[in-house]
């Protein structure tokens, strides 16, 4: 389906692009002379007018929110679909709160200034409030204070929504052993590194892929790796395995994590709905799902994270509810809900989409599976505490953390805060290197694809290892 835009000044056209990318998230924009929608910019006034409907502004000192607030009320009004982020496309809409926050501002102008500058709701507007207070007691304010990622770039198999490096491990047999073999080395120099320059590693996040991909002996011969390089002797507050897919659980896995020091683990159905399970490569049932969450808690487990998402195909309000009814039985530490991020080239657009037939749900209903997803927070006596968004996410809401008090993701929050250095490991992990002092960012990417990463593993070290020193040799 194709949505046909007239506009006369095309400096514009990327925010014209992003508020129609809200209402028509899987339509074709196309900018052409002959549009459905005409509109027409002036330096006073902004015009926009589609068959018998017309609407114009007259600007103020920022053009720019001025066209985006005047498109997204003219579609609101020709849709009839409630978007309550508003204008707002950013990924990190809870960092505006905290700036704002940290300048003395009350909760109620915060709250005003959302609604007034990007027409976000109330709700929306609070919620970032709350997150903001969360973060803001964890927030990194020393540059010495690191985190450490560690990616596994396999999975048992590979869902048909992911973008991250995560190779089905059955058909890449061969690529383990030179893969892990060059991870530890990188492992061990980065160590090297840390030590040398005296830096405190806070977090470490064991995440991919899935870190449990792999047997047993090569996750305990890794696990043994990364327990000596950055927790043993260290002041580590978390330590974080991402086991996410539960048919790479096993019991001696877990053993293993308990073994190194492990604070945190996440088992991650995403569905407790067994059609779609298998409908997106997932390889377990929910029968899985709770007997390796039981096991984990028998094992000495207490801060088990686990995820949800909404919006995935042929699931309903019906569904959703069925997946928090059964997560609530679990009762898990924390909870993770996201918002499928569909994109038009994507496999899932195609094969789901365009040769199933399968439609995303109306904005109606998308809203009440994420008020579902909320409710379910409550019963479990979860707070939000950390946030971020994401194009092309069904209904246009957001990806939300929520915890037990205590139980945050130190490395989430710094993560998203952009606030504190990550020194990444692993096939297409991206290290971050924050100037605090300048509010900067500097970024260094590992390659994605494992035989170049395997065969060039030293040029990615020294790489990493040169960006860090203008931060930490100045």
């Amino acid at each position: 389906m194709e949505v046909k835009i007239t506009l006369n000044d095309l400096k514009y056209r990327y925010d014209v692009y992003q508020m129609f990318n809200i209402y028509f998230p899987l339509h074709e924009l196309k900018f052409q002379d002959d549009g459905d929608y005409y509109i027409n910019i002036t330096e006073n006034k902004v015009d926009i007018s589609y068959k018998e409907l017309y609407k114009e502004t007259l600007v103020s000192d920022n053009l720019k929110e001025e066209i985006k607030k005047l498109i997204f009320s003219f579609l609101k009004d020709i849709t009839k679909d409630e978007y309550p982020w508003g204008t707002l496309v950013g990924i990190r809409p809870s960092k505006i709160a905290l700036k704002l926050l940290e300048e003395g501002r009350e909760d109620e102008e915060v709250i005003s200034i959302f609604n007034k500058k990007h027409l976000a709701s109330k709700e929306k507007a609070k919620l970032c409030i709350d997150v903001a207070n969360a973060e803001k007691r964890f927030v990194n304010s020393n540059s010495k204070n690191i985190a450490i990622y560690i990616g596994m770039a396999f999975c048992p198999t590979r869902c048909f929504y992911c973008s991250f490096a995560a190779n089905p491990i059955g058909g890449n047999k061969k690529l383990v052993n030179p893969y892990l073999e060059a991870l530890t080395y990188e492992i061990r120099e980065m160590k090297k590194y840390v030590e040398d320059r005296n830096l405190n590693i806070e977090s470490v996040y064991f995440g991919g892929g899935t870190p449990t991909a792999v047997n047993n002996e090569e996750f305990e011969s890794l696990m043994k790796e990364i327990y000596s390089a950055f927790i043993k002797g260290k002041n580590v507050v978390e330590f974080t395995v991402e086991c996410g897919r539960p048919d790479s659980i096993t019991k001696e896995k877990l053993e293993t994590m308990k073994k190194y020091n492990t604070t945190r683990i996440s088992i991650n159905p995403q569905t407790m709905n067994d059609k779609t399970l298998n409908m997106i490569g997932r390889g377990h049932n929910s029968l899985d799902v709770i007997e390796k969450f039981k096991l984990a808690r028998e094992l000495g487990f207490n801060d088990i994270n686990m995820d949800m998402i909404i919006g995935l195909p042929g699931e309903g309000l019906k569904e959703v509810k069925h997946t928090a009814n059964e997560i609530l039985k679990l009762s898990p530490d924390s909870l993770t809900v996201h918002g499928l991020s569909l994109k038009r080239a994507s496999i899932l657009y195609e094969n789901f989409i365009l040769k199933k037939g399968i439609q995303i749900k109306r904005q109606d209903e998308l809203t009440a599976m994420y008020e579902e997803s909320r409710n379910l927070a409550k019963e479990l006596n979860l707070d939000p505490y950390y946030m971020y968004r994401q194009k092309n996410m069904v209904g246009n809401m957001e990806n939300l953390g929520y915890s037990k008090k205590g139980k945050e993701c130190i490395y989430n929050i710094q993560m998203i805060e952009d606030k504190q250095t990550i020194i990444a490991l692993g096939a297409d992990a991206v290290s971050k290197v924050v100037f605090l002092d300048e509010n900067r960012i500097e970024r260094f990417a590992n390659i994605k694809d494992i035989r170049e990463y395997t065969t060039r593993i030293k040029e990615m070290v020294e790489g990493k290892q040169k960006l860090l020193d203008t931060l930490y040799l100045k």
